[in-house]
């Protein structure tokens, strides 16, 4: 039997950010999500750029392929990278304030110092 309170997310979703957002990532989910995604979004730039590179491929040397190849992966991790730190960041912070929230919401529901 499947566990319900765990939502079904796409291939997408689960691979990038699978996690509902409401309580705080611990320090190896957050740094799941950003390597995950300095590595997707660093192979999918330079998958995409290869086409451009093979053009130039005749007017450019193999090293100077190779190089080009060797920074469009290292400026998309680091980009890439450092936005699913904010992602992270935000993602924890929202989910603070929903707890603090929550807390607050329910502390208040006891009808004051006497219970009445």
């Amino acid at each position: 039997m499947q566990n319900q309170s765990q939502p079904r997310y796409s291939l997408m979703r689960r691979l990038l950010f699978p996690y509902s957002g409401e309580v705080p990532l611990t320090r190896a989910q957050g740094l799941r999500v950003i390597v995950v995604w300095a590595l997707f979004f660093a192979f999918v730039m330079s998958f995409c750029s290869m086409p451009v590179l093979l053009a130039m491929a005749t007017a450019l040397s193999l090293q100077k392929v190779v190089l080009l190849i060797f920074i469009s992966l290292l400026s998309g991790a680091f980009v890439f990278g450092g936005l699913a730190w904010v992602v992270v960041s935000m993602s924890n912070r929202a989910a603070r304030f929903r707890q603090q929230r929550e807390a607050a919401s329910t502390g208040s529901a006891g009808g004051g110092r006497y219970g009445s």
